[in-house]
């Protein structure tokens, strides 16, 4: 959660980003908020459904307050499409973890 808070907090100069700095990013997204649910599963004690419900909830309500977050940064802003490409990751790692066991 610190790395992504850190990643957040860059200022963005506005340059116009090519092609593959906008995959970059995105891909950055998704691996990031998959690799957060993942580690959210493992360090929660319980049953797995009941941790894999835990990350779910604890990682999507992070990927909404790291936009917000952006929100106070200068040249960056708040997308609710980069919420959906985190759950996007969120939920992949889920169903694979889910599946694995």
């Amino acid at each position: 959660m610190a790395a992504i808070f850190w990643a957040s907090a860059q200022p963005y100069d506005g340059h116009e980003m090519a092609w593959w700095e906008l995959a970059g990013r995105t891909l950055g997204h998704f691996a990031g908020y998959a690799l957060l649910a993942a580690a959210w599963v493992w360090a929660l004690p319980g049953r797995l459904s009941v941790r894999l419900a835990l990350a779910a909830a604890i990682s999507f309500l992070y990927a909404i307050s790291d936009e917000y977050h952006q929100t106070f940064v200068d040249g960056r802003t708040g997308s609710a499409d980069d919420v959906v490409i985190d759950s996007l990751g969120i939920v992949t790692a889920l169903l694979l973890i889910a599946r694995r066991r």
